[in-house]
């Protein structure tokens, strides 16, 4: 769809205009639902003494957080195209944090793993994201964009970490025991998920001119009869998006598998205690605070030099470096090795995530919440996938992480699938140029 008056620049400090207060808001909003979403994996050692867990059993939880994100993302694509993302951002984060309060309640394996699985619907939560800087901000900034919410939001898979088993010990400081500690632990990020969502829909707007209720009464937006269905219809039809989903499988979806094994990781490999082996595996996460912007940047800088071929380029290299990495890591048996390598490992990660969603915006415009809704459902199978190589009993982690290297390698290749016609090409290298003279123009206008 065509939406007016994108931003053409990103002013990081302002939130006068409609397009930096959604541009704050999805991030923040994405953050918080990683920390609803992850905030239990750093406690896991702890769970499973609880509820007595089999390895097999924990294997079975991290699946269920991420399999059923797979279904909502696809559909809340679509739906962000029919009612706008203020409204449905807003409802995901209301009813998303109910689970993650109520986790707490669990008393058996079974209760535990419909908990996980519910609470893993707030994940579809970066799709949305996703879909508001897209239609927020111009061409010549999306990746940028994109990249920058995507990856801030990511950033509390890595937060999570850290300060969970910090409001944990806060718990029973205060004189509660340690399998209290952890069910009261996790109200505090349902509780931060439930306001944040009265506040999206009091701060932000669908698009720069208003909510696609207003630009359609006005006629600036199409109607919605079947717009959901035409939309799914559209892109599953296209080979790139499946090319796309393949790719993000390999890149969001092993950062998904690392959150939630990586304390456990460190705990057991190691011999770390909770505390430590959360603070290290919140390394991983930590790089989002630039990692992924970089990915999205260099998209940018490529498609000014290339078009939309230099952006696939980039992916390319990114997928690439991120396979390689992740072999290395797996073969660390000394813990500053195995911090350092995972380190470089997630650099590459990151920047492969924002790199795949700097060319999401140019494959479908018609259809743009379900090309995100699709390609960001890869990554929630990616992590499907990889969920089962980490409950096997006859694999050890190190295996499934050296297993999982090589796949990411492969996928790297699918990257040659996405093209675009010359025509396309053209149309968007247009696009980026009127979008650069734009941001001139305002800018000369600011100095007069």
């Amino acid at each position: 769809m065509d939406i007016n008056n994108k931003a053409t620049r990103i002013n990081l400090f302002s939130l006068k205009t409609v397009q930096m207060r959604a541009f704050h808001m999805t991030w923040g909003a994405f953050f918080l639902a990683f920390f609803g979403w992850f905030g239990i994996a750093p406690l896991m050692a702890i769970v499973r003494e609880d509820l007595m867990l089999t390895k097999a059993q924990i294997g079975n939880t991290i699946i269920a957080s991420v399999a059923i994100t797979v279904l909502v993302r696809i559909l809340i694509g679509p739906l962000c195209d029919r009612i706008g993302s203020r409204r449905v951002y807003t409802w995901l984060l209301l009813i998303g944090s109910l689970p993650v309060m109520g986790i707490g309640l669990a008393k058996s394996y079974e209760s535990f793993l419909l908990f996980r699985l519910a609470i893993g619907a707030i994940g579809a939560s970066f799709v949305i994201t996703q879909y508001h800087t897209s239609v927020m901000f111009a061409p010549n900034v999306i990746g940028t964009a994109n990249a920058t919410t995507a990856g801030w939001g990511n950033l509390g898979g890595g937060v999570t970490q850290m300060v969970m088993p910090l409001i944990f010990t806060a718990f029973l400081t205060l004189g509660v025991d340690t399998f209290l500690g952890w069910r009261l632990a996790m109200i505090v990020p349902g509780a931060a998920l439930f306001l944040t969502g009265i506040a999206y829909y009091v701060v932000t707007r669908d698009a720069p001119d208003g909510d696609y209720k207003e630009l359609r009464a006005r006629g600036e937006l199409p109607a919605t009869e079947r717009k959901g269905i035409e939309s799914f219809i559209l892109i599953i039809k296209d080979y790139r998006v499946w090319a796309l989903f393949i790719i993000y499988a390999v890149c969001f979806g092993v950062e998904l598998t690392i959150n939630n094994i990586a304390a456990l990781y460190y705990h057991d490999r190691f011999g770390l205690d909770v505390k430590t082996a959360g603070l290290i595996a919140g390394l991983f996460g930590l790089m989002n605070i630039f990692a992924r912007t970089m990915g999205g940047m260099f998209s940018d800088r490529f498609a000014k030099k290339m078009g939309l071929r230099g952006r696939v380029l980039f992916l390319f290299v990114a997928l690439l470096g991120e396979g390689l990495a992740l072999i290395l890591f797996s073969q660390m048996g000394v813990l500053t090795a195995a911090v350092a390598t995972m380190i470089v490992f997630s650099f590459f990660v990151q920047m492969s995530e924002g790199a795949t969603y700097g060319i999401v915006p140019f494959i479908n415009k018609k259809a743009l919440g379900a090309v995100a809704g699709l390609v960001g459902a890869g990554g929630n199978a990616g992590a499907v996938a990889a969920g089962f190589l980490f409950r096997a009993d006859n694999i050890t982690t190190q295996q499934g992480l050296l297993y999982l290297g090589v796949m990411v390698t492969l996928a790297a290749f699918c990257s040659v699938f996405v093209r675009f016609s010359p025509a396309v090409q053209e149309a968007e290298k247009k696009a980026f140029e009127a979008a650069l003279a734009d941001r001139a123009r305002l800018k000369e206008e600011a100095v007069v």
